[in-house]
Formats: C-alpha cells, structure tokens, sequence
C-alpha cells in the first residue's frame, strides 16, 4: 500500500468494530482509501512518519482521522492532544468513534479540538447506519482544508 494515498487513517484497537467499520463504510460508498492501525502509538508513527511509516511523505496528510478513546499503548486523547497542537497536523478532522458516553471524555475531545464526538451505537443496524451516514458527510458533503 503506498501511504501517500490514505484518505482516512481510522485508529481503533476493537478487531470487531474495526471490521464492521470498514464493511460500514465500503457499503455506504465510501470509496477513499482508509487504513487501519491497531493503537495510538501506531497512529502517531503513522502521522509523523516514523517507524513503519518513516517512508511516508508528512505533507500527504489524510482527509480524515476515526479515532477510538479507549486504546493501550497511546489513548485516544493524547493522540487527539498530540495532533491538535501541532500546527501541521491541526487542521486534519478527527472524528471521535468510541463507545465512550462519559461526559468529561466529550468535554476533553472538544476542549482539545475534535470535530466530532460519536458513540458507537451498540445495536449492529444502528451501528452500520451511522457509519455509512459519517462517511457520506465527511468525505462527500464536508469541505475540509487543503
């Protein structure tokens, strides 16, 4: 895969969520080129070019970040924190997807800079329905920065 070309980096450690996911999102028409790392730390690697990505090219940023909270290694939050304040990765829009509803994690991902904040509907329809739905507004519908 050339990293270059990734459209949507999506950060999630739950196999299961991650491969409803990208089902979801293949199913809704979604058809940029998503890649799927396993947990924060690889997900920073990702961003800053570093480690399995150190070929990557840093100005090739992707169009989108889903990013789950609850992660090992490196949560959600501090990639969040890591990404949000640093002026070259700022403006990319990272979509919170975890199954998180605790008030403060919402609070926290605003107050660092997420764009959206989205609890994983537990039930398999409305989980694939609001996917297909995240996918279609911010690859379609959403005009993000150059």
């Amino acid at each position: 895969m050339n990293y270059n070309d990734v459209e949507i980096l999506f950060i999630d450690d739950n196999l299961d969520d991650a491969a409803l996911t990208l089902h979801a999102l293949k199913k809704g028409g979604v058809t940029n080129t998503v890649f799927h790392v396993k947990d924060g730390a690889e997900a920073l690697d990702f961003m800053y070019c570093k480690g399995d990505f150190s070929n990557r090219n840093i100005d090739s940023q992707p169009k989108l970040i889903l990013l789950d909270l609850k992660m090992p290694k490196v949560s959600g939050i501090e990639v969040l924190e890591k990404l949000k304040s640093d002026g070259h990765h700022k403006t990319v829009p990272v979509v919170v997807l975890t199954s998180s509803k605790e008030d403060p994690d919402v609070k926290k991902c605003y107050e660092l800079g997420a764009n959206s904040y989205i609890v994983k509907p537990v039930e398999s329809v409305s989980f694939f329905n609001t996917i297909k739905d995240l996918g279609l507004f911010w690859m379609k519908i959403n005009l993000s920065p150059k």
